[in-house]
């Protein structure tokens, strides 16, 4: 035996074979090459061109070769920072897993009188603030798109709520060209200039192809600019299997592989090394109802594919976790986030959003955040492995205490015992103290610890100037709107 060594090896789950993602890369490389994407931004044909990319139209047929090249300059490590102290928080690379809400649905939980309802720029605030409580999520995405502020801005109000409630890095989404600007220049402000915020950045932008193989001209636009910044982007994609990209799995990710890619040439011909975040799983349509389902297997499947891809090609990865088809929090929908969140950790996902999100991405709950956060808490145990060494296997501890004895009182236990993973709303006790304790379910367990953070957790705080500084931007943008 040799105690002299500490052994550690992470559990991991596989789907695919690395002969199995090299074919899927392969399918990806020959479907640029032979049906090739639609280019809809005029730079970004410009930039093809100049690269070798023949056009027919707007159509780019893309040699392998280029795919290639653009696979090898985009850096394999991505890291995000605190917004407030430039600390790095976040290391997107091989399998490290984070966590974090959603973005954008269209209606939230209220907390209080548990109805459903349209959002208000309130509800956002009250999400990143609760999220910045909670230890185990790591990043934040805006849970709603508010009601109370003008719709062509309301991009720009999440993120001014997002910043001034989280130190935590931001995923940002933008709705237009002058929007992403105004709302790089605001996180400038925050991090202390342009130069601060890409040396130590703290925000992604979300980007999306319009699938099938469409660069489309909005989406184009956003990773064009935050590659000529150097800040990272998200080239994502939103494909539905049946729909629009193939049933089968395994077509549909080679389709959004081909799309991801197509996204993250573009970026590095906009500026060699630019940062870029990989995602091409597909979303499961139920061909009863024609929704998608955030809860089927095969989109569980499909998004432990897309991690696994992203891994083979050493990227970091965009991935799903913590999020259900149920309508309300409940049985479901905590059995359907808890199985995402674990498959997305298990299989190496690196960026894993829409914690919190029930109805398919339509509606937020800071009940399933609270909850998930627990689970997410225990797989973050899980994913830490065994460690296997001489304090570990406790031989002289064994020894000592013998056949008949026992490890309560002995100094190991006290030493290693708070190295467990302990819930903060689960209960471990017995029934006769759940009976006695109001026989409290866990949903109203998860609603009393998101109402104690919010009425106790203060927003991090950020110097005067840079608020106003935030207002003003904001202003400048209503008056555009005039």
């Amino acid at each position: 035996m040799n105690l002299s060594s500490t052994v550690l090896q992470a559990p991991r789950f596989r789907l695919l074979t690395d002969d199995q993602l090299e074919e899927i890369y392969c399918a990806a490389r020959e479907i640029l090459r032979r049906t090739g994407v639609d280019v809809l931004e005029p730079q970004a044909r410009e930039l093809l061109r100049a690269a070798g990319v023949s056009f027919d139209g707007v159509r780019a047929r893309i040699s392998p070769h280029l795919i290639d090249w653009a696979v090898r300059t985009a850096p394999s490590r991505v890291v995000l920072c605190d917004s407030r102290n430039g600390k790095p928080s976040m290391y997107l690379e091989g399998t490290r897993a984070y966590y974090g809400t959603g973005s954008d649905t269209m209606a939230t939980y209220d907390l209080y009188s548990g109805k459903r309802r349209s959002p208000v720029k309130t509800d956002v605030a009250n999400a990143a603030r609760l999220a910045d409580a909670l230890p185990h999520i790591d990043f934040v995405m805006s849970m709603g798109i508010p009601h109370d502020v003008p719709g062509e801005i309301t991009d720009l109000h999440n993120f001014e709520t997002m910043v001034l409630n989280t130190s935590k890095p931001i995923i940002a989404t933008a709705w237009n060209e002058d929007n992403l600007k105004d709302i790089v220049e605001m996180a400038e402000l925050v991090a202390g200039g342009e130069e601060a915020l890409r040396l130590n950045p703290f925000i992604i932008m979300y980007s999306e192809p319009i699938s099938p193989l469409q660069l489309a001209l909005e989406p184009t636009q956003k990773i064009l600019y935050m590659a000529s910044k150097g800040l990272p982007v998200i080239c994502g994609t939103g494909k539905v299997g049946g729909a629009t990209a193939p049933v089968t799995i395994a077509g549909a990710l080679a389709q959004g592989t081909a799309e991801s890619l197509a996204g993250v040439l573009v970026a590095q011909l906009t500026r060699e090394g630019s940062p870029v975040i990989f995602g091409g799983e597909r979303l499961h349509m139920d061909m009863s109802t024609t929704l998608s389902c955030y809860g089927a297997p095969e989109f569980m499947m499909s998004v432990a594919a897309n991690a696994e891809m992203a891994t083979y090609l050493g990227l970091p990865s965009w991935c799903y976790a913590g999020c259900s088809d149920a309508k309300s929090f409940d049985q479901q929908a905590a059995a359907e986030a808890t199985m995402m969140s674990f498959l997305a950790g298990l299989s190496g996902g690196n960026l894993n959003h829409d914690v919190g999100y029930l109805e398919a991405g339509l509606t937020s709950s800071l009940e399933a955040l609270v909850a998930s956060n627990e689970t997410i808490g225990a797989l973050k145990r899980i994913l830490g492995g065994i460690k296997v060494s001489a304090e570990t296997l406790a031989l002289d501890v064994i020894d000592q205490v013998g056949p008949g004895g026992e490890f309560l009182s002995s100094t190991h236990t006290l030493k290693n015992f708070r190295k467990d993973w302990l819930p903060t709303i689960s209960d471990r006790g017995t029934f006769e103290a759940w009976e006695q304790g109001g026989q409290r379910p866990l949903g109203l367990r998860a609603n009393e610890v998101a109402r104690e953070i919010l009425e106790t957790h203060p927003a991090p705080s950020l110097p005067q100037p840079v608020v106003k500084g935030l207002s003003q931007t904001l202003e400048r943008a209503t008056f555009r709107l005039a």
